[in-house]
């Protein structure tokens, strides 16, 4: 029984151990960008922050909690669903939360790609995740695509929305203030 319920997991171990390891990377690296820019950068309120670089943590971790949930030696594949069925619960929750933090915070106006990157693609990630660990059990190599493909999108959402904050903070966000010293 435990061979047959292993077999799917085991030929995606190297996919999430690279996903894991980039999910942790970018995790730490995000902590270290948000160090330095602190430093450098006008005092706003947290509102911009907790609507646009926090979730960014977030898509990393929750990544990074998949390829972990999929590298564990589980006897049954319910398990794995149940875990990844509630991250996925937990993350449209989060996706709302998030949503109420862009509308009420006022650093930033969002525009059509803010919408998509930062609102749309996560929620509808999350919603796959729930649907593919429902179906794990029963449907185990689509739902295993499926799960993976949500991982991947998780991360690139992360990386895009942290390069997209980035670039917001150093470049967009006191133009012309370039020779002015920061206080």
């Amino acid at each position: 029984m435990q061979e047959a319920v292993a077999s799917p997991l085991t030929g995606w171990a190297n996919f999430y151990v690279i996903i894991g390891s980039a999910a942790a990377a970018l995790t730490g690296l995000m902590f270290v960008v948000v160090t330095l820019i602190a430093g450098l950068r006008r005092r706003r309120s947290s509102g911009g922050i907790n609507a646009f670089g926090t979730p960014n943590v977030v898509h990393f971790c929750v990544a990074l909690l998949i390829a972990v949930t999929l590298n564990a030696p589980w006897h049954a594949l319910w398990n794995a669903g149940l875990i990844l069925g509630l991250c996925g619960i937990g993350g449209v929750a989060y996706i709302i939360i998030i949503l109420r933090r862009a509308l009420r915070q006022d650093d930033y106006t969002m525009v059509l790609e803010d919408w998509l990157w930062h609102m749309i693609i996560p929620f509808s990630s999350y919603s796959a995740l729930v649907v593919a660990a429902i179906l794990l059990s029963s449907h185990p190599v689509p739902a295993l695509f499926c799960i993976g493909a949500v991982t991947i999108l998780l991360l690139f959402t992360g990386i895009h929305n942290a390069w997209d904050a980035l670039t917001y903070n150093a470049f967009d966000l006191h133009p012309g203030d370039s020779d002015q010293p920061l206080d």
